[in-house]
């Protein structure tokens, strides 16, 4: 996955496009993320012993990782993977060529 928790996206398709935010939770498994801000759903909750008052309550719903891009530098940009002299592998963004981790 080339996205993670606290990396900063921008939405590139969808109601929400243009718009960016912080990754707050991945799942790996469907390849979908959901960020701050994005793709708000109203989620209708019957009242609980948290909840008394119950209601109509809006969050975040998840977005599929191909809609989004990783901000670097205030751009978008796409992700690629090199290793090092070192062994190790890195992120880096194919637009500047910057590392990213």
């Amino acid at each position: 996955m080339k996205i993670k928790k606290g990396d900063t996206v921008q939405v590139i398709t969808g109601n929400d496009a243009g718009k960016s935010g912080r990754v707050i939770k991945v799942f790996l498994n469907k390849d979908r993320v959901v960020v701050e801000g994005i793709n708000i759903v109203k989620k209708h909750a019957r009242p609980t012993q948290d909840n008394p008052q119950g209601g109509i309550m809006e969050k975040e719903a998840s977005i599929h990782i191909s809609n989004i891009m990783l901000v670097v530098s205030g751009k978008p940009t796409r992700v690629g993977f090199k290793s090092l002299d070192n062994g190790k592998k890195v992120k880096f963004a194919k637009t500047t060529g910057e590392v990213i981790n």
